[in-house]
C-alpha cells in the first residue's frame, strides 16, 4: 500500500508539472497568435500584372536608332507612367499595345538586360544585343579558355603564340596533356600539342621573352620545371619548349657509386628569391625587373647532388643578366657595398623598355634608389635613375599597368590615382615620350571602381578595362573604349558586361580580316559572355 501511495504522489506530481509545461506554452501560442494576425504585408505595393512573355524581342539585335518589338502583358494600363530601360538607360516608347511595347534603341546603349519600371516596380525582360563595332570573333577557336589568369602571351616566329601565366588547364586538355602555367596555340586559338614543355613550371609564370637564338626566357614565381629542380624564378627554355639543361661534375661522396659524382640541371644557373614581374632582352642581355630582395647563383664545383652550395647577392627589385644567368655587376649594382642599390619602397607592378634601353617601371612605391618617385620611374641604362624624365611629383596613387605604342609615340598608364603631375587625371592618363602629361587626351569621370589596364591602339583608339559601371554617367560595365581625346569612341562600345582584367593587347585580324585584337588577362566575362582569360574581338571600322 505505501509503495502504491507513494506511485500516486510521484504520478501527481509529474501531471501537475505537465500541466504547467502546456499552461506556458498555450499562453505563449495566444500571443503569437495575436501577433500573426497582423498582415505581414500591410502597407506593400499591390501587383500590377504587368510580364514579359519570355519571347525573343523583334528583332532580337540592334543599333541605336533602331525600333525593336518585346512582348509584355499588362502594360497598356499603365501608358502614361512607366519607363522602358536597355542595360538601364531609358528608351524612347514609340507604340504600346495590350501585348506588346515597342521602343527606339537609344544612343550610347549596350548589350544587356531590359527593364520596366512602373509605379515604383521592376520588371525584367529579355537580354538585348545592341549591334555595333565591337564583337566577339566566333571564329577564334579558344571558347573555354583557361582555369587561370593569361599574365603574358608572345608570338612565336611561325605565328603561334606561346602563353604562360597561373593556369593549369586549357579547353579541357588536361590531364590528358600536361599544362603547368604554358601552352602554345595556333594564330586561330587552337591548342598545340607539340609544346615540349613536359609538366612545365610548379609555380605562376608573369614573363616570356624570346632570345636571338630562338630559345625563350620565362619568368615568374618557380622554383622547378619539368619537375627540375634549383631553379629561382627565371629559367631559359629550348626552341621547343623544353627545358634547357646541362649534364655538371658535383662532389661525389660516395666514389663506389660514380653516378653521384654527375647532375643534370638547369643550363641558364641565376636567379632570384622572389617574383620576377617583367623580363626583356637586349643586346644579348637579359634585364628582371620584380619583387625580390636577393640574386642567387649555384657554385656547382662544391655542391653534391643533394646539396646545392649558394651565392647570394642582395639585388633589389632589378638586374641585369648574361644569356647563362650571370649577374652583370655594370648594372644597379654598388661594388663598394657589393649589393644592388635600394630599389623601390613597394612594389613594381609593371615596366616597359624604351627602345634606347632605358625601363620605365610603375608600381606602389614613392621613393627609387632613395630618391622620390611617385608610383613611375624611368632607369638609365646602367640601372640609376633618370632625372631628366619629365614625370614632375608623379601619381598620387598606385599604377598597376604601363603601355607603349611604338606607332604614336606615347604611353598610357592605369591605377587607382587621382592626380599626375600636379593634374587631376582619375586613373588613366597619357604620356609623352618624355614622361610629360599629353593634355590632348583627358580622361572623363569614372563610377563605381577603378581602371586596371589601358592601353593605347596604333591607330589611336584606347582599350580599358577594370571594376567601373559608367564613364561620364553612360553605361560601361568594366570595358570600353575611347577616342585619341577620351571620349566615348562612337559604335565601338555597344558590349555588355566585363569582368577582371586585361594584361595584354595584340593588334591583329579576324578570320574575316576585320582588324581585331586578343585580349588575354584574368577575366571571365566579355560582353556578357563567359570566356576564359583570353578572347578576339573584332574592331570593325
Amino acid at each position: 500500500m505505501i509503495m502504491i501511495s507513494n506511485l500516486i504522489k510521484n504520478t501527481g506530481s509529474k501531471l501537475m508539472k505537465m500541466g504547467l509545461v502546456l499552461l506556458v506554452i498555450a499562453q505563449v501560442s495566444c500571443k503569437k497568435s495575436s501577433i500573426l494576425q497582423e498582415d505581414p504585408y500591410g502597407g506593400g505595393k499591390s501587383p500590377l500584372g504587368i510580364k514579359f512573355t519570355g519571347e525573343e524581342p523583334t528583332p532580337s539585335s540592334g543599333s541605336s536608332g533602331d525600333a525593336v518589338t518585346f512582348k509584355i502583358k499588362g502594360l497598356l494600363s499603365h501608358k502614361d507612367n512607366f519607363q522602358f530601360l536597355v542595360n538601364e538607360i531609358e528608351a524612347k516608347v514609340t507604340a504600346l499595345t495590350d501585348s506588346t511595347v515597342t521602343v527606339t534603341i537609344p544612343d550610347n546603349a549596350s548589350s544587356g538586360g531590359t527593364t520596366v519600371i512602373a509605379d515604383g516596380q521592376s520588371f525584367f525582360g529579355p537580354k538585348f544585343t545592341v549591334d555595333g563595332k565591337v564583337s566577339i570573333d566566333a571564329s577564334f577557336k579558344a571558347v573555354n579558355g583557361t582555369n587561370g589568369a593569361i599574365n603574358d602571351l608572345l608570338q612565336t616566329p611561325d605565328g603561334n603564340y606561346l602563353l604562360v601565366g597561373g593556369f593549369t588547364n586549357f579547353e579541357s586538355q588536361a590531364p590528358s596533356t600536361p599544362i603547368n602555367h604554358i601552352l602554345l596555340i595556333t594564330r586561330d586559338g587552337d591548342f598545340k600539342p607539340d609544346l615540349n614543355a613536359g609538366t612545365g613550371s610548379d609555380g605562376t609564370l608573369q614573363t616570356v621573352n624570346r632570345l636571338d637564338n630562338g630559345q625563350y626566357i620565362v619568368g615568374g614565381l618557380l622554383s622547378t620545371f619539368n619537375n627540375r629542380k634549383g631553379i629561382n624564378g627565371i629559367t631559359r627554355l629550348n626552341i621547343d619548349g623544353s627545358l634547357d639543361s646541362a649534364a655538371i661534375e658535383v662532389i661525389n661522396l660516395k666514389p663506389q657509386i660514380p653516378n653521384l659524382g654527375l647532375d643534370t640541371v638547369a643550363a641558364f644557373n641565376g636567379g632570384v628569391f622572389g617574383t620576377v614581374v617583367k623580363s626583356f632582352v637586349r643586346e644579348g642581355k637579359i634585364t628582371i625587373l620584380g619583387n625580390y630582395q636577393n640574386y642567387v647563383k649555384y657554385f656547382y664545383p662544391r655542391s653534391t647532388r643533394d646539396f646545392k652550395v649558394a651565392d647570394v647577392t642582395k639585388m633589389n627589385q632589378i638586374a641585369r643578366l648574361t644569356q647563362d644567368g650571370t649577374m652583370d655587376s655594370t648594372y644597379n649594382y654598388n661594388p663598394g657595398t657589393r649589393q644592388g642599390y635600394a630599389g623601390g619602397n613597394g612594389d613594381i607592378n609593371d615596366a616597359f623598355m624604351q627602345a634606347d634601353g632605358k625601363i620605365i617601371a610603375v608600381g606602389a612605391f614613392s621613393t627609387f634608389n632613395g630618391l622620390p618617385a611617385n608610383h613611375i620611374v624611368r632607369l638609365n641604362t646602367d640601372g640609376s635613375v633618370d632625372a631628366t624624365f619629365a614625370s614632375g611629383t608623379g601619381a598620387d596613387g598606385p599604377v598597376t599597368s604601363i603601355r607603349y605604342n611604338a606607332t604614336t609615340g606615347k604611353m598610357i598608364l592605369a591605377g587607382s590615382f587621382k592626380t599626375y603631375g600636379g593634374k587631376t587625371r582619375s586613373g588613366v592618363v597619357l604620356l609623352n615620350a618624355d614622361g610629360s602629361v599629353d593634355d590632348t587626351f583627358q580622361f572623363g569621370e569614372l563610377t563605381g571602381g577603378v581602371p586596371n589596364f589601358a592601353a593605347q591602339l596604333n591607330n589611336g583608339k584606347v582599350l580599358i578595362s577594370g571594376n567601373f559601371n559608367k564613364y561620364n554617367s553612360i553605361i560601361r560595365q568594366g570595358f570600353m573604349v575611347l577616342n585619341a581625346d577620351g571620349s566615348l569612341a562612337a559604335g565601338y562600345n555597344n558590349t555588355g558586361a566585363f569582368q577582371g582584367r586585361i594584361t595584354k593587347v595584340v593588334e591583329t585580324t579576324s578570320a574575316l580580316g576585320n582588324p581585331a585584337v586578343i585580349l588575354v588577362g584574368d577575366f571571365n566575362k566579355f560582353d556578357n559572355t563567359k570566356v576564359g582569360n583570353i578572347v578576339r574581338v573584332e574592331l570593325k571600322k
